[in-house]
């Protein structure tokens, strides 16, 4: 069966304490700080790398998206977004439209997402 997704590109981790959480992934994981955006205590990203590249892990500590420690948000990369999001769409996923943000104002990355069966939250990137 043919997918029309390529690879993993990031999860993301939500936490109640974002302090903690840095100091357990960065000091004793030894996963480096890629990005630590923070609005405010309540709204605040930090993106880690592993070594060797790949896969990388957002942690989330926002009031903003329903997330809560043991929430899981996937995102997934596609090498034609719109070919993705209408091949979604005929599936009947009902997707959000694409955008071009992903990360942040400016960033140039088109994206969409969608809710699977159980409310968690699904987001394909142009890779």
């Amino acid at each position: 069966m043919k997918t029309n997704i390529d690879k993993l590109i990031m999860i993301t981790v939500a936490v109640s304490d974002m302090p903690k959480a840095k100091e357990f992934y960065a000091d004793k994981l030894g996963l480096k700080i890629v990005t630590d955006y923070r609005q405010d205590d309540e709204n605040w990203w930090v993106n880690v790398a592993f070594p060797g590249g790949g896969t990388t892990i957002t942690l989330a500590k926002t009031n903003k998206m329903k997330t809560k420690p043991s929430w899981l948000v996937l995102y997934f990369a596609t090498p034609d977004i719109a070919a993705a999001h209408e091949e979604l769409k005929g599936k009947g996923i009902k997707v959000n439209d694409i955008k071009d943000d992903l990360y942040g104002p400016g960033s140039g990355v088109k994206w969409f997402n969608f809710e699977d069966p159980d409310g968690n939250l699904i987001h394909y990137a142009q890779s």
